[in-house]
């Protein structure tokens, strides 16, 4: 049986057989050798360009290898000139064809110019940028035509081109972000005068809470923040409102020009909860319905009527969740540089860190600490590019359930003490209440009836002051004060909120 190509596939089938043109990858030799030249006569001109000129940027292999060996020369605190390097390439085979050891005396013979070597050396780099992204192109056409490769996602091949082409856009920052004193005080005179400006303690995004605020001046761009604590004390919660605080602090000001802009638009990267469990949180906070009744579906038709007066509240709402789980750092850099470019975010959160995954499949290694701290190293790294706050929650050790008193200290902090090398803030949260509910006093074998009634008064006492009270330790603070500050939680709703003395203890 013959088959008959589809019109479509029988144009492709024409057009590959075409012989298509053989394109030549960019290159200037004439300017690598004006370059090498230049170098030749001069070497005090190396400096001008050997931060960001490497070997490997020549298109021509013999042209990198001089440059090699006259930067490996000069960097010995030597002269590097035809006599001295004439011994070094003289049986040379590349070289022996043009001339041996006298190629390079007439590199230096040519040199017209000293003053354009920068210009040279630009154009190189840049003549580089394009052979490198005509390589990165091949790459991707390659990877698209590999569709039976399962476990090499079109997604993931996006993410990969993604993560390749920014690697390749670092490379290209040819410009140094060297600074004189005088330039980097003028800009800290000017973020304090705009702080001074605000006629408010809130420098950065705000958490929503007074105290906590107050301590912290809000989260700072480019600052790495840690929230640990053990299971069951309420981080995913506590993430949960200072993400919706800053998001909801944006939308006033949106809605308001003459409201204080102390939020932002904000992403949750969610490893362990689903975008409808974080939705349902906020849904509780808001509504004050206990999220235990909205899982089980126990409503009234008064809480549909909350729901949509909440709903109508938050549609606007800045935050946005992603929650792909097992997301490596490169993954999560690519997600949030687009949200960056995209949406202009100024906030992110990422519940949890142990969740996360090293870079790639060849940084992987048996030992966590190291992945763990190339981890929080990639995020601090985010950060400051970005140039928006990064909070990430962490577990913290078994060591705290050991302890007496089970607060948190920041040797407890799991898996790595990069973690708190790398972070600007670290805080943890504690609930007393948790632990107390659970140790209930029992009465001994000698001790009276009575004593027994007084501790259990006590332990009632006690209950009562720390029932919904929550610790929240700022144990490093980079730019700032130490300290602990005091929020109450309603676990019902899991809704974190300033404490006052004078909440009604229920």
């Amino acid at each position: 049986m013959v088959q008959t190509l589809s019109p479509i596939a029988q144009s492709f089938t024409s057009f590959s057989e075409k012989t298509l043109p053989v394109k030549t990858p960019p290159h200037n030799y004439d300017v690598e050798q004006a370059l090498l030249g230049a170098l030749l006569v001069n070497n005090q001109l190396y400096d001008r360009i050997n931060e960001f000129l490497k070997p490997e940027h020549f298109a021509d292999t013999l042209h990198g290898r001089i440059y090699r060996a006259i930067s490996q020369i000069i960097e010995r605190g030597q002269i590097a000139n035809p006599l001295i390097l004439k011994n070094q390439f003289d049986q040379d085979p590349a070289l022996i064809d043009i001339g041996g050891g006298s190629y390079l005396v007439k590199l230096a013979d040519s040199v017209v110019t000293l003053v354009n070597i920068q210009d040279y050396a630009k154009e190189i780099y840049d003549l580089y940028l394009r052979r490198q992204l005509i390589n990165l192109g091949n790459d991707v056409v390659n990877n698209a035509f590999e569709f039976k490769d399962v476990n090499f996602a079109a997604t993931q091949q996006i993410e990969w081109a993604e993560e390749h082409l920014y690697q390749l856009a670092e490379t290209g920052q040819i410009e140094s972000r060297l600074q004189s004193f005088h330039s980097a005080l003028t800009i800290a005179i000017e973020i304090a005068n705009t702080a001074y400006k605000k006629d408010s303690h809130i420098t950065g995004v705000t958490t929503g809470f007074i105290d906590l605020d107050r301590k912290l001046g809000g989260f700072h761009p480019s600052d790495l923040i840690i929230l640990a604590g053990r299971p069951s004390m309420g981080k995913t919660a506590l993430a949960t409102n200072l993400a919706f605080n800053a998001a909801l602090a944006y939308d006033k000001h949106k809605q308001n020009p003459d409201h204080l802009n102390s939020g932002g638009k904000v992403v949750f990267f969610s490893l362990e909860m689903s975008s409808e469990q974080l939705a349902t949180r906020i849904l509780a906070e808001q509504t004050g319905i206990s999220s235990d009744r909205i899982r089980r579906g126990e409503l009234k038709q008064d809480d549909f009527n909350k729901f949509a007066i909440v709903a109508q509240k938050l549609q606007d709402l800045p935050l946005y969740i992603d929650d792909t789980p097992a997301l490596t750092v490169s993954a999560l850099r690519t997600r949030a540089r687009r949200l960056k470019r995209q949406f202009e975010i100024g906030f992110i959160v990422i519940d949890y860190l142990q969740l996360m995954q090293p870079g790639s499949e060849r940084s992987r290694s048996e030992n966590r600490v190291q992945e763990v701290s190339e981890i929080t190293r990639g995020l601090k790294a985010l950060a400051k590019e970005l140039n928006v706050p990064i909070l990430a929650l962490s577990q913290l050790s078994r060591a705290v359930e050991t302890r007496e008193d089970k607060r948190p200290q920041l040797a407890d902090l799991r898996e790595s003490g990069s973690i708190e090398q790398d972070s600007d803030v670290v805080m943890f949260i504690f609930r007393e209440q948790y632990y107390h509910e659970r140790t209930p006093p029992k009465q001994r074998d000698d001790e009276d009836p009575e004593k027994f009634a007084r501790r259990v008064t006590m332990w009632q006492e006690k209950g009562a002051k720390i029932h919904n009270v929550a610790e929240v330790n700022i144990a490093k603070q980079r730019h700032g004060p130490i300290g602990t500050i005091e929020l109450f939680f309603d676990g019902t709703v899991t809704k974190f909120d300033n404490l006052s003395r004078d909440h009604e203890i229920e």
